[in-house]
């Protein structure tokens, strides 16, 4: 998100060989070449931390590939020319990847799955074969175990029975997980099942997790989805798509140093006060010293010298965050600070820095979390705000346009024009999605919002403002320009 669309060119197609074909191909000699195959597409940007994360896992997919003998093609571009292409396929953050099958150059799929080699070739199996692959003999089983972190098999003596249909219907709907269904006397004793059931095997905690319940689609996902994670994660470039794309939206954090001395005993008490939240809370560890982990300290508030220290997080339509009252990690701590949070006894953590003492002096006045409401929502100004993110490119651009425009209405009566960084400051009742976010909050008692939509020139500005909030405004809550997304960006 927030990213211009650079041009594209095709600079390199990657084979299963991992080894480039031609370089600088136009993409019309490229769909000419390669339309009819099944490929999966990286378009990427050279300078993107997150594709050079993904390239050694992509090559050792396509290795993957070559060895089993699939006829499944990788493909890479560099995003740098033909930036019609790039629009055609709605690349708004990079890497994009998208599937290719059957000759479907008009609505390829979007990749959902993990960033892994695994996770890779797991979803495009699924997508080109058997949802479960049929294991007729003991080490057919073996090997699926051995070779994925998680693997489920079903055991039906009879492979048309309706519970085996709705195994094949789960398998089918779970792109990053391998599927086997078996009917093998052999493979029933092997792994001590004596009744048709499904089991989820993992290298982690238990091991493996034997299905209890009734043998629909719905119970089968939910049992897959609350078992397929470890208690504990750790977030890094890999495993944030299975993080954010689980159905666990209520994420418990651990910021802490993996060099630590005692970071073994931090993480005993954490696992342990996760095991009674399975399915709950995710509970999740960050290496507070890793350089691409400190944009995640920052929207926590938290700098590497407070660490370690514990978050709580909700990603439902809006983002909250829960702070415990006791800094010391103990398994105790955890589970009563979860259990307020299940309970819904926890109010919000909102973040605020103090207030400056020069906050007024200057034509654009500095708001903070503490000085907010008393600011914006006095009856008798019309007050505008930039909320705002020291990083981001987009609010640097707009710095000198919002300086002029304050300083046009410095000694106004009634208007103010007025900035807040929305990485150090939340305010309850307003909710920051992009950076940066405009909003209008007009004189009277109504404490009304108005978004801004409009030109970001002095002169759309100014229309606006003279306007009372109506050229180039809309009602708060609507759908407008988005920027770099506090969601794509920063988590």
């Amino acid at each position: 998100n927030g990213l211009s669309l650079f041009k594209l060119s095709w600079v390199t197609t990657v084979f299963a060989s991992t080894s480039p074909i031609s370089e600088n191909l136009s993409a019309l000699k490229l769909w000419s070449n390669f339309i009819s195959s099944i490929f999966l597409l990286v378009l990427d940007a050279p300078w993107c931390g997150h594709c050079k994360a993904l390239v050694p896992e992509y090559a050792k997919a396509a290795s993957m590939l070559k060895a089993d003998g699939s006829e499944i093609r990788l493909a890479k571009v560099d995003a740098t020319e033909e930036a019609d292409l790039a629009q055609e396929y709605g690349v708004r953050g990079y890497p994009t990847i998208k599937f290719f099958k059957g000759g479907d150059k008009e609505s390829p799929k979007e990749y959902s799955a993990g960033r892994q080699a695994d996770d890779i070739v797991n979803w495009l199996k699924k997508r080109t074969g058997p949802a479960a692959t049929t294991l007729g003999e003991v080490a057919q089983a073996e090997s699926m175990i051995a070779e994925n972190e998680v693997a489920v098999i079903g055991f039906f003596k009879d492979a048309e029975s309706e519970g085996a249909t709705a195994f094949l219907k789960a398998a089918e709907a779970v792109d990053d997980v391998p599927f086997g269904i078996t009917s093998n006397e052999a493979v029933f004793s092997k792994f001590e099942v004596s009744k048709d059931g499904v089991v989820l095997f993992k290298k982690f905690d238990e091991g493996r997790n034997t299905f209890d319940g009734e043998l629909s689609k719905t119970d089968l996902l939910a049992f897959i989805k609350a078992n397929q994670l470890p208690l504990v994660i750790e977030f890094t470039e890999q495993t944030a798509p299975k993080i954010f794309g689980g159905e666990i939206k209520s994420h418990i954090l651990m910021f802490v140093p993996k060099a630590a001395d005692d970071f073994n005993d931090k993480m005993a008490e954490f696992k342990k006060a996760s095991e009674g939240f399975k399915g709950k809370i995710l509970f999740i560890f960050i290496d507070s010293e890793v350089d691409d982990n400190q944009r995640i300290l920052e929207f926590f508030g938290l700098k590497k010298e407070e660490c370690p220290a514990i978050r709580l997080i909700t990603l439902e339509e809006e983002m909250t965050k829960y702070r415990p009252e006791s800094e010391a990690i103990t398994a105790d701590n955890i589970i009563a600070f979860c259990t307020l949070f299940t309970e819904g006894k926890l109010k919000p953590h909102l973040m605020s820095q103090d207030i400056p003492e020069d906050w007024d002096k200057n034509p654009v006045r500095v708001l903070v979390g503490k000085n907010f409401e008393e600011v914006v929502f006095d009856p008798k100004k019309n007050v505008f705000v930039e909320f705002y993110a020291p990083w981001c490119g987009h609010c640097k651009q707009l710095d000198p346009i919002w300086t002029k425009l304050g300083e046009k209405y410095q000694d106004s009566a009634d208007i103010v024009v007025a900035k807040m960084d929305s990485t150090a400051n939340e305010i309850e009742t307003v909710k920051v999605h992009s950076f940066p976010t405009l909003k209008f909050f007009p004189a009277g008692d109504e404490h009304k919002v108005v978004d801004y939509n409009g030109e970001r020139t002095l002169e759309g500005f100014t229309k606006f403002l003279e306007s009372g909030g109506k050229d180039g405004g809309a009602p708060a809550g609507e759908e407008g320009e988005e920027d770099e997304g506090i969601d794509e960006t920063v988590l």
